[in-house]
């Protein structure tokens, strides 16, 4: 049987300088350090919810 998690990618599109602490640890959490970089990350509830507190810095990148 194939291994069927749900993903999400997201990238960067802002910068976090003259942010906040916890948006910048938010952004490491997910994975992101700089501008237009991506990353792949399990489709958790955690996930969605540091998504959404930086939801200005990131965008959900639809795979095709």
């Amino acid at each position: 049987m194939a291994n069927t998690e749900k993903t999400v990618t997201v990238e960067q599109i802002a910068s976090p300088l003259r942010r906040p602490q916890d948006q910048r640890a938010t952004l490491i959490g997910l994975g992101l350090n700089k501008m237009h970089r991506r990353s792949t990350l399990k489709d958790t509830p955690e996930v969605r919810g540091m998504i959404n507190k930086v939801q200005h810095l990131v965008r959900v990148v639809e795979d095709a």
